[in-house]
């Protein structure tokens, strides 16, 4: 049975059951969750279904130097590893996603290079979180 955004009626009350409440995927699950619908309760004994975030993870690594051996570009990544369960059931098993994008570094224009790695960073987050929902409609 579906309920609100075609997300399974199990979730109709939803604690997400995470190790770092303060991290952008966190946020964001949150607040997506809450605008298809879904109610994100504050304890599990409330819940109807936990969103468990097993893993959330991100960072940067070098892909090019230039002839210097100065950084040229970089890619940024998220990888986030979860599960939904209702009850004694598993409706999502364990699943790990990550996404990665690259950009270039011109050290000339730090500022805006670490505005634009921290706007591809929330523009992976939001990809993710489309890729729950999608998943989570599937039930």
């Amino acid at each position: 049975m579906r309920g609100a955004a075609g997300v399974p009626v199990e979730m109709a009350r939803t604690y997400i059951d995470t190790a770092d409440r303060h991290s952008l995927f966190y946020r964001r699950v949150r607040s997506g969750f809450r605008n298809a619908g879904i109610h994100v309760v504050d304890t599990p004994k409330n819940a109807s279904a936990i969103f468990f975030i097993a893993s959330d993870e991100t960072g940067q690594r070098v892909l090019s130097v230039s002839a210097r051996n100065v950084p040229t570009e970089f890619e940024v990544y998220y990888s986030i590893s979860y599960r939904l369960s209702a009850g004694k059931s598993v409706l999502l098993p364990l699943r790990t996603q990550t996404l990665i994008r690259d950009y270039t570094w011109d050290e000339t224009l730090v500022l805006g290079k670490e505005k634009e790695e921290n706007l591809l960073r929330e523009a992976i987050v939001d990809d993710l979180l489309r890729i729950i929902l999608i998943q989570l409609s599937g039930l």
